[in-house]
């Protein structure tokens, strides 16, 4: 596949957001299936699990497909910057969820797509325009809806603590995932880039997590934890990351980033189907909000400086 850095789409938009859509879906189920099973681990040993198999699982596709060599010194740098900014979300994350809660950091995260912009506008000169801005403001209002069943009391009374500020700081570093995958990307090909970053960031959590390690009763653990892990490992780390990554190099991270919009309907539409549970008709006022939202952040083609580098095989 012949593919020019910065400009040329060499697939159908209808294919990148189709797969974007597909990856939305998947990473919503995530919370369905870690509402499940994180009960039963540590949440940071269950993430290192999931980083560690999702590496075990794609390197044979890798080395089989582009050979699984050593990248160099300078490219491993690359990828552990990458992988350090998912990592540092995720422990901030659970460390945030100690003192808040989840409803506090599902709003919070809707500030992650505005973020995410910000960086690209600063590390990429990125240009959206003035009304795909203002549709983000739209869908950021229309998930804040979603997540409060269109309950603005519970909004009001909505209270602040430390714990919302560590996930704060850490939405700050997931904002900047997608930016640095653009910027850092040297022509790889996506399959090796995503490999490195799941390995680099295994090293990450070894290193935070890895004292944890030895009192975690591994014997104890369900069997469906493990199926669980699987599942996330697989269908919304490897796919999931594969996909976000190279649909950034095409749609730019703040219109990738703005899928996760997405999740709040997303999810009530997940629960619905398997509990049963309809929610609030008031809720439906966000996902008319945030579906249209979202058509109009993804229309056009993303604006940057134009470079000069040579056209890339991979």
């Amino acid at each position: 596949m012949t593919q020019s850095s910065g400009q040329s789409r060499p697939y159908p938009l209808w294919l990148i957001h189709g797969c974007m859509l597909i990856s939305a879906i998947l990473v919503s189920t995530s919370f369905t299936v870690g509402k499940a099973i994180t009960p039963f681990m540590d949440p940071v040993a269950l993430t290192l699990m999931r980083f560690l198999l999702a590496t075990l699982l794609f390197a044979p596709y890798v080395g089989r497909t582009f050979g699984l060599v050593y990248p160099g010194a300078t490219a491993l740098l690359r990828y552990s910057l990458i992988s350090a900014a998912l990592v540092g979300f995720f422990l901030l994350m659970f460390l945030s969820l100690r003192v808040t809660t989840p409803l506090n950091t599902g709003v919070i995260f809707t500030t992650v797509p505005g973020i995410s912009g910000l960086y690209s506008w600063f590390l990429l000169r990125e240009r959206l325009g003035s009304y795909r801005l203002l549709a983000l403001v739209f869908a950021m209002a229309g998930a804040i809806w979603v997540i409060f069943e269109g309950d603005m009391q519970r909004l009001l009374r909505m209270q602040l603590n430390h714990g919302d500020l560590l996930f704060f700081a850490g939405c700050l570093f997931m904002a900047l995932y997608m930016p640095l995958v653009k910027l850092l990307h040297r022509g790889e090909p996506m399959a090796v880039m995503t490999f490195w970053i799941l390995a680099t960031g295994c090293l990450w959590l070894l290193l935070f997590a890895g004292i944890q390690m030895p009192s975690v009763s591994w014997t104890s653990i369900p069997a469906k934890v493990w199926l669980g892990i699987a599942y996330l490992a697989f269908f919304t780390t490897i796919i999931t990351f594969f996909i976000s990554q190279w649909a950034t190099l095409h749609l730019g991270p703040t219109r990738v980033m703005a899928y996760s919009y997405l999740y709040p309907p997303l999810i009530v539409l997940i629960e619905w189907f398997l509990h049963h549970s309809f929610p609030p008709l008031k809720t439906l006022i966000g996902i008319l909000i945030i579906f249209p939202a979202m058509v109009i952040v993804q229309q056009g083609s993303p604006s940057f400086p134009a470079k000069t580098t040579p056209t890339r095989t991979c």
